[in-house]
């Protein structure tokens, strides 16, 4: 399913059919549990703030993705869950081919997400270089809010953009935002750990980019962006304009 956000709310058309906006990002959300809705609302927020045309693809089968596919983002959810669900359309093999045969082009993943960068599978070299202990924080009632200290360079907002997507034709929508994240600081992030993986502190070999406390929770090797909290649950975009950054410069 293709959807596509002009952040000029216009519809460019041709007798051929619709055109494409010459600065237009198309990035593509794995859709197979989890908060896929909440990155969809995410990256269409993040899209606005930086005035930058977006079209999503929901990706459901291993067929939908292709070169035109400029980033990614790999949800937050269960990665066991993840795993069996894509069996039978090999979408998380797909990914994980297009990441390899598409090293420069940015993926953000999260929670979920960012095990599955650490531990793609036996046929897969990890694209993130540390390892991952799944559910550290414990179980789900023990899901936490925190203050997350940043260092990753993001895009200021040129915009402010304010605005609920409805369902769509499979009923779903995104639930509400923490409204939390807009009393921080630049340098601060409501980080949201909901069964939240950990990393390894002593195995990390890659740039350590959010902390809590004296812990890394997220990470930066080249163009893969992994977080153990769940940035979709805020109103905070930034490391949704940071993915939109990436393939913008790419595209450059």
């Amino acid at each position: 399913m293709v959807t596509s956000y002009s952040t000029n709310v216009r519809k460019r058309l041709t007798d051929r059919g619709r055109v494409r906006p010459p600065n237009m990002v198309r990035i593509g959300i794995a859709m197979l549990q989890g908060a896929r809705h909440e990155h969809c609302e995410a990256i269409q927020h993040a899209a606005l703030e930086m005035n930058v045309d977006i079209e999503i693809v929901e990706l459901r089968k291993k067929s939908e993705l292709d070169s035109t596919i400029q980033g990614l983002i790999l949800p937050g959810g269960e990665s066991t869950t993840m795993r069996i669900a894509s069996q039978s359309e090999s979408l998380l093999d797909g990914i994980f081919d297009w990441i390899s045969n598409h090293p420069k082009r940015p993926v953000l993943g999260t929670c979920a997400g960012a095990i599955l960068l650490a531990n793609p599978g036996k046929n897969h070299t990890p694209f993130i270089d540390l390892e991952v202990s799944r559910n550290a924080w414990g179980r789900q009632r023990f899901s936490f809010e925190a203050p997350v200290n940043v260092s990753l360079k993001t895009p200021e907002i040129i915009h402010e953009a304010h605005f609920e997507i409805g369902r769509d034709k499979y009923n779903h929508k995104p639930l509400p935002m923490s409204k939390q994240a807009a009393n921080m600081t630049n340098e601060s992030f409501t980080g949201i750990f909901i069964r939240a993986p950990r990393f390894i502190e002593e195995s990390i070999r890659c740039e350590k980019v959010a902390t809590l406390e004296n812990e890394t929770v997220g990470v930066l090797q080249g163009s893969k962006l992994a977080l153990t909290f769940h940035p979709e649950l805020t109103n905070d975009r930034r490391f949704h304009r940071w993915l939109i950054s990436q393939v913008m410069d790419n595209k450059s």
